[in-house]
């Protein structure tokens, strides 16, 4: 056997540096759900080789109905692109051997699993370094290792109501709620996918690699208090936590005389403009307007004073009377609109696609643009184990011998997934 089949390492990788940025970068990706495919979603697009590993039932997500075909659901298809798939039973040692021999090939690996629970399954980072000692080691949990919340299930419901998002919500309507999107578990995605090319910059100028923790707890902290540290940064504390003009209960979108707009005015010379269009002029005096610090405290009048006005005209006059001053404005768009906005289609967000199972879907590029790595689609998303045998070959490995068998793969589920 040639010596470079002997060593996985020395294999060919399945991606070059024209594939992106991250081009000939492996990474081995042990997540489900959103949180962690969301990560690996940006470094697949962003050239990775992202080997998705899932056990026989397969990750929950690909269940969730309406589909076309079972474990293809609609949330895959953008967010298991330019990956691939290989199916292995880690209950098994054959599919340890193969993880094992598939670690050995590559540059990341990245996990969201419980810190107690990787270890007992035998992939924590003392023993993932054993197999390869440079490589970027990223756990993603749901609180930081050190706490005592390290071995509590996380949930994105969970994350909103222990960050303190859900009590932000309380002090605008009078009880806690949630977001209504994942926002935690994509915000954690991001912090991931960032840590994890900061960690591959460093070994590449010669730092090796490393452990890497995200977790979602605190990184959902920092996230709020951006803002809303305002006077709670001091010792002692100068105000309670919380930027009073984001909380203000009157902050929200205006109805129009025909729909809904958010309407911005900010700046000293874009209330001035809001006045004279209204005829509202008595503000322009007023020495509770005058300055942006002056307006913050005394946002809720300024607040009502759109409540009012809005109505008057049509949501179309008001994005020609702000455009024309620069005053921020757009109309309440519903999400099943959006690919028809002018501006979206203009930058052609979307994408028709054609996926060679599942037929013509709606894809979503990589929103950030790079003018020597265009955005395309090199693989779309891979059914369950699609590349197991690919792989496992690539390995130097008998599929046979390190795939499930036939009646595992048939109880995998059709419908289900985490809450």
């Amino acid at each position: 056997m040639p010596d470079d089949a002997a060593d996985p390492k020395r294999r060919p990788r399945d991606t070059s540096l024209a594939d992106g940025p991250l081009g000939g970068i492996r990474v081995v990706d042990l997540t489900s759900v959103i949180m962690g495919p969301f990560a690996t979603h940006i470094l697949a697009d962003l050239g990775a080789d992202v080997i998705k590993v899932e056990a026989p039932e397969g990750d929950s997500l690909r269940h969730y109905r309406p589909l076309r075909s079972p474990g293809m659901a609609g949330n895959i298809l953008n967010l298991h692109r330019n990956k691939r798939s290989i199916v292995l039973d880690l209950k098994r040692p054959a599919g340890r051997t193969a993880l094992d021999r598939l670690i050995q090939t590559a540059d990341v690996f990245v996990h969201a699993l419980r810190p107690g629970t990787i270890g007992r399954l035998g992939y924590g980072y003392e023993r993932v370094r054993e197999l390869a000692p440079d490589i970027v080691y990223c756990g993603a949990y749901g609180f930081g290792a050190d706490g005592p919340y390290a071995e509590k299930a996380a949930y994105d419901d969970l994350i909103q109501a222990a960050s303190g998002l859900a009590d932000l919500q309380a002090r605008v309507s009078g009880e806690p709620g949630y977001a209504p999107t994942v926002v935690c578990d994509k915000l954690a995605g991001q912090a991931i996918a960032a840590a994890v090319m900061a960690g591959l910059l460093q070994r590449e100028r010669g730092g090796g690699g490393q452990a890497i923790e995200v977790p979602m707890l605190e990184t959902a902290i920092e996230f709020n208090l951006v803002e809303h540290m305002f006077g709670f940064a001091f010792e002692p504390p100068l105000d309670r936590a919380g930027f009073p003009r984001v909380l203000n209960a009157q902050r929200r979108p205006y109805r129009t005389a025909d729909g809904w707009a958010c309407i911005l005015p900010y700046s000293d010379r874009n209330w001035t403009d809001f006045y004279v269009f209204t005829g509202r002029t008595e503000f322009a005096d007023d020495a509770r307007f005058r300055t942006l610090p002056d307006r913050v405290a005394n946002i809720g009048v300024l607040y009502g004073l759109i409540i009012e006005e809005a109505p008057n005209h049509t949501t179309a006059e008001w994005v020609a009377f702000c455009d024309r001053v620069s005053i921020p404005c757009m109309p309440v768009l519903a999400l099943d609109d959006l690919p028809d906005d002018p501006h979206v289609k203009a930058v052609g967000l979307f994408q028709a696609a054609e996926h060679p199972t599942e037929g013509a879907y709606r894809a979503l590029r990589r929103p950030v643009n790079y003018s020597a790595a265009p955005f395309r689609i090199r693989r779309h998303a891979p059914r369950l184990g699609q590349h197991t045998a690919e792989i496992l070959a690539e390995l130097g490995l008998d599929p046979t011998e390190s795939q499930p068998d036939a009646g595992q793969r048939r109880n995998a589920p059709e419908t289900g997934g985490t809450p």
